[in-house]
């Protein structure tokens, strides 16, 4: 079978602009794979003159022909994804061949809990965009994550109510405020209901398109200099949003990757903490972020702005 993968990946740390080439590559694919990352991330793509914010579903959703996929190494947090489907539709947009993989993780209310906490009490911030993706990532290693799968299915209130009682002993020790179980589960058991249609072997679908010699695109979230083994460690995202998550996070063979494109912009730009020798914290720097509207599409946070290192 010839390679018919094509990547697209920041080579940076993330916002280089790889919405427009994914947008471009997907109007000739007939799958567009998001593979790596949570709500942090963030794609604006600007069509007929509408803006269009991506967090979770990969942008090829806009392109009638291309099937959208949630791959498994993403975290996905219910509640935005509901919301996400729903401005979707009203802009008139289908979303009848968006597909959730069964064995991605949840977010869940106490992850993006945690996320606080834990940057309230690291000495050195992080910047982490507070949407709960670290924690995710931690309970997905710990195996006490909630999978997709199990989140549509009759499993989901025992194994989140075991979950939000063990986060409540930690809430407790530092005086935050308690989670309410049946609250939050019923909250989340009307998402699942909603999601429930779109979620599917997604790992299967994609190996059988590859077997029919389909198109896939694979876009990247962040970027190298954030991934979580080759970025500026701990100033980092949870994830590998390098080559090796596209692997992981989709379930498809490296051998079937043909085309892999690197974006980088003509200068550079970081949202959170962190080193940056290239930084101009200056005219020049307010010049470049005003000229490249440099504010995150998740956070609306001002970028940091320098030259390229």
């Amino acid at each position: 079978i010839m390679g018919n993968v094509d990547v697209v990946l920041g080579t940076f740390y993330g916002d280089e602009g790889k919405g427009k080439i994914i947008d471009y590559l997907a109007t000739k694919a007939d799958y567009a794979v998001r593979c790596t990352g949570g709500s942090n991330a963030g794609h604006t793509i600007n069509v007929n003159g509408k803006k269009y914010a991506f967090h979770l579903i990969p942008s090829g959703i806009l392109n009638k022909n291309t099937k959208a996929i949630i791959g498994n190494g993403v975290v996905v947090d219910p509640k935005v994804l509901v919301e996400e489907i729903e401005n979707l539709k009203s802009d008139g947009i289908d979303v009848s061949n968006l597909y959730i993989s069964d064995i991605a993780h949840i977010i869940m209310p106490y992850h993006i809990e945690m996320d606080g906490l834990q940057e309230e009490l690291r000495e050195d911030k992080i910047g982490t965009t507070k949407r709960g993706i670290g924690p995710a990532y931690c309970d997905k290693f710990e195996r006490c994550g909630i999978r997709v799968r199990d989140f549509v299915s009759d499993r989901f209130e025992k194994i989140a109510k075991e979950n939000i009682e063990r986060k409540n002993e930690i809430f407790k020790l530092y005086g935050k405020e308690l989670l309410e179980a049946d609250r939050v589960i019923s909250e989340y058991k009307e998402y699942a209901k909603y999601l429930k249609p779109y979620v599917k072997d997604t790992v299967y679908m994609l190996h059988e398109a590859i077997e029919q010699n389909k198109k896939i695109v694979c876009e990247g979230a962040q970027a190298t200099l954030l991934d979580i083994d080759f970025g500026s460690y701990p100033f980092v995202t949870s994830s590998n949003p390098s080559i090796g998550g596209i692997c992981t996070g989709s379930g498809i063979g490296a051998k079937y990757i043909e085309n892999v494109y690197g974006v980088l912009k003509g200068y550079s730009s970081r949202v959170g903490e962190g080193p940056y020798i290239t930084e101009q914290i200056n005219e020049t720097g307010d010049l470049i972020r005003e000229l490249g509207h440099e504010y995150g599409t998740t956070t609306k946070r001002p970028r940091r702005c320098g030259w390229l290192d």
